[in-house]
């Protein structure tokens, strides 16, 4: 194995060992000792590969999340022949997504805005789920599915919705809350249609 590999390996091992503690217990449960102690590397290793300590590990594991779930938006989104369907789709499949794995609802949802701070939360927020929003959207407005109007305020309401509706369901233990949240979801889209 190269030293290249080895760093990327070393680097992964640190993303994994981190998702799966902070998933399980929450960030401000888990200390470095911990985190380096069940990777099998050292302290020194960890702050090679993040400068910032656990806040740097834990925005690299929120990353990750996000990237997550934004493949299974994509694949949902994707499965549909309809722009229309697939903004449905890919809606739905946010919330599912992000609320559905308890870990993934703690890291991204509760932790990711505590730990994070809101501002920097949203911009990572914006730089994956909202700019596919906003993709789709103008991809909507082009071609007259929705009136004609301009997309980045809608973006931000559409995303501002379901965050808050995946907040919601990520501190409600109710089983049949993601179906009371998707049924006016689906509404509240139908909506905007022209």
């Amino acid at each position: 194995m190269t030293r290249a590999q080895q760093r990327e390996r070393t680097r992964a091992v640190l993303v994994e060992v981190s998702r799966q503690l902070f998933a399980t217990r929450g960030y401000a449960a888990v200390g470095l000792a911990e985190i380096v102690r069940t990777a099998g590397v050292t302290k020194g290793a960890l702050y090679h590969h993040f400068e910032g300590g656990k806040a740097d590990l834990f925005r690299a594991v929120l990353a990750q999340v996000q990237a997550d779930v934004g493949r299974a938006v994509a694949a949902a989104a994707d499965a549909e022949a309809d722009p229309w369907d697939q903004l449905v789709a890919g809606c739905r499949a946010f919330l599912t997504a992000s609320t559905a794995d308890p870990g993934v609802r703690r890291i991204m949802l509760v932790d990711g805005p505590a730990v994070l701070g809101w501002s920097e939360w949203r911009a990572m927020d914006e730089a994956t789920s909202a700019r596919h929003l906003a993709e789709a959207l103008t991809g909507l407005v082009e071609t007259g599915v929705i009136a004609p109007q301009p997309v980045e305020p809608l973006v931000r309401l559409l995303s501002g919705a379901m965050n808050e509706a995946a907040l919601w369901l990520a501190e409600t233990a109710a089983p049949s809350a993601l179906d009371a949240v998707l049924a006016p979801l689906v509404r509240m889209l139908g909506a905007l249609r022209a």
